[in-house]
């Protein structure tokens, strides 16, 4: 087996020989490599060891002399019968695996061992590093090195972290909400999670993925990462308790070093603009109102909410066209401009009074101004307090854009009378009873008056004030001035255009015959948009509920006129609680104007002009 190997590699090795021999010029050399070893069962290992044993080596430097051939004369086998005519090319063996004589390779467990010791000796300095070199001495040191590395590259890297001296950082936050909808369809890994005051489920980076954005042209790296460390505190959100973490997380934002004024001055802006609009797409509007464990020592937020889902929307409310359009006006402007307050140095709020009699949709008209700006909702109750400095806690306690609502503001506190407040302060010892209720701690008008317009109404931008009341006139005019109450909405009973919109949405009805009979009856009726809904309710068949609506508002003004003439017979001095005398800013002319009430309905029979006072810049009547 062996010597058919041996002839067939012999006969292939003459043709590769003839072939190179026709290449060769005259004068030319041949230079010919044999791959040793040191086993003798192939050709090239008895060459091999042919050089070695100097068999046919004729020098002292171990050179094969071959003869120098040409083209006309040589033959391959000239090459293997060779002499020492022609010194000039020679056989030098060059050992390319290690032969009898050779280093052996490392065996693996050898190369395993190496490397074992080379990581033990690497963890031992590690060791020796971190037991003798201060904290401050490494991280200087990583610092220089990381310094030196980063002056060969053109790539700049700006770090976001969550926590800025133990404060939050908004802008990582910002970053979370700008990146989720960003994020690539062919991420790997990425978190998915639904907190309890959202609607949507977020996602977010897993740590140590990255993402790669593209804005005005230029190619941005986002990089989150996430690192173990000691346990610490940080102020939570209600800034009185202290939340542990245990890990650092911030983003890694890179890009090209040249663009890095861009990136600060423009990107980071577009960053934080989009976050709240992703912010705002998610949230859903909450209704808050006070704890009822905050007074007992409990350390935490003040107040507790509930998702709101009215409905309202004035689309649906049931007002005056003009009105609603001049109340959406007044709220687009206002959120609008934030810069024009804080040149004019005003606190960016406003202030609206919501007043008129009960069922006229106050509370709904507070829903759609919410719905329409986005804004949550604070439900203050006034009675529930005890001092102005908890009226104050309160204030800084709520979030920028939202409402702050007192309902009944007439009711909540005695406001009327500040002369009738000081005769108080003075109670006789006669009357222990006003005396123990002089003594009660409550908050004061001047305390309202300072939540309203004073320097705590600054601590926020983007609120709004709303009072309601159902008796205007018992309200201090220092309260309705501009600056404090800027619109006073007046929600009268209901006109024709408010039946239209209430048949609308109950019935999804436009015209019907019956129509021109009900729009006369309201205008002399006086019913809420309240009752005349809970007619509308009774039936969902358009004949019926409109017939019966026509007898509601029949009985209704019957009822009214026997009511004038009994109040006409019985009632008529000036100053009886039926006829009551109140002042009105009016928003037209800027006259004070004395209405006489009607005690049963809190309705307008009368006007009589009084003495001028001076308009404010925004004050103004809205009649509903």
């Amino acid at each position: 087996m062996f010597k058919a190997y041996f002839d067939l590699f012999e006969n292939d090795f003459m043709v590769s020989l003839t072939s190179r021999l026709e290449e060769m010029i005259p004068g030319g050399h041949m230079v010919l490599t044999v791959i040793g070893s040191d086993r003798k069962s192939n050709f090239s290992g008895i060459l091999n060891d042919i050089v070695l044993e100097e068999t046919v080596l004729g020098q002292e430097n171990s050179r094969a002399i071959l003869p120098q051939v040409t083209r006309s004369k040589a033959s391959p086998e000239s090459l293997l019968d060779s002499t020492y005519r022609n010194p000039q090319v020679f056989w030098r063996p060059r050992t390319m695996l290690p032969s009898r004589t050779a280093a052996q390779i490392p065996s693996a467990k050898t190369m395993i061992s190496a490397a074992a010791s080379a990581a033990a000796t690497i963890v031992l300095l590690r060791s020796l590093v971190r037991e003798y070199l201060p904290a401050e001495f490494r991280s200087y040191i990583f610092y220089k090195f990381e310094t030196l590395i980063n002056s060969f590259s053109s790539e700049l890297t700006l770090v976001v972290e969550e926590y800025d001296n133990l404060n939050h950082n908004n802008l990582f936050k910002a970053a979370e909400l700008y990146l989720e909808p960003i994020i690539p369809p062919d991420a790997k890994k990425l978190k998915i999670s639904l907190t309890k005051k959202e609607s949507k489920f977020s996602l977010s980076l897993d740590r140590y993925q990255e993402i790669v954005d593209t804005f005005n042209g230029v190619t941005l790296k986002w990089k989150f990462i996430s690192k173990q460390v000691p346990m610490k505190y940080v102020p939570s959100s209600d800034n009185f308790n202290s939340t542990p973490i245990s890990e650092d997380r911030f983003f890694e934002l890179s890009f090209h070093k040249k663009h890095k004024d861009m990136v600060i001055d423009v990107y980071l802006k577009h960053v934080i603009k989009k976050s709240k609009e992703v912010k705002d797409d998610k949230r859903s509007l909450k209704l808050f109102t006070l704890r009822h464990d905050r007074m007992s020592g409990r350390r935490g937020d003040v107040w507790q909410s509930v998702d709101l889902h009215h409905p309202s929307t004035f689309d649906t409310i049931a007002m005056d066209m003009e009105a609603k359009r001049t109340i959406m006006e007044d709220l687009d402007r206002f959120v609008k401009r934030k810069e024009f307050y804080r040149r004019v140095g005003k606190a960016w709020k406003r202030g609206y009074l919501l007043f008129g009699p009960p069922g006229t949709g106050k509370s709904s008209l507070i829903a759609a101004i919410a719905n329409y700006l986005k804004f949550d909702i604070y439900d203050l109750e006034l009675t529930d307090l005890r001092t102005n400095s908890d009226l104050r806690n309160l204030l800084i306690s709520t979030e920028n854009k939202s409402i702050l609502m007192v309902e009944d503001i007439d009711c909540s506190i005695e406001l009327q009378d500040r002369l009738a407040q000081a005769r108080a302060m003075t109670p006789s010892r006669h009357n222990p009873a006003a005396f123990n209720q002089v003594n009660q701690p409550q908050v004061t008008l001047s305390g309202l008056l300072n939540f309203v317009d004073g320097l705590w109404s600054s601590c926020g931008d983007e609120r709004i004030i709303i009072f309601t009341t159902n008796h205007k006139e018992r309200l201090d005019p220092a309260l309705l001035r501009p600056g404090r109450m800027d619109v006073h909405i007046h929600m009268s009973y209901c006109t024709p255009c408010g039946f239209k919109m209430l048949v609308s949405n109950y019935l999804g009805l436009t015209e019907h015959p019956l129509f021109p009979s009900v729009e006369a009856l309201i205008e002399t009726a006086k019913v809420t948009p309240a009752e005349v809904g809970e007619q509308l309710l009774k039936c969902e068949e358009p004949e019926s509920v409109l017939t019966g609506l026509i007898e509601f508002l029949e009985g209704k003004k019957s009822e009214r006129s026997k009511r004038e003439d009994g109040n006409r017979d019985n009632n008529e001095e000036p100053g009886a609680a039926e006829g009551e005398l109140a002042q009105e800013l009016d928003g037209n002319n800027g006259e004070v104007v004395k209405k006489e009430v009607d005690g049963s309905n809190g309705e307008v029979v009368k006007k009589e002009e009084g003495a001028e006072e001076a308009d404010g810049e925004n004050g103004k009547i809205v009649k509903g």
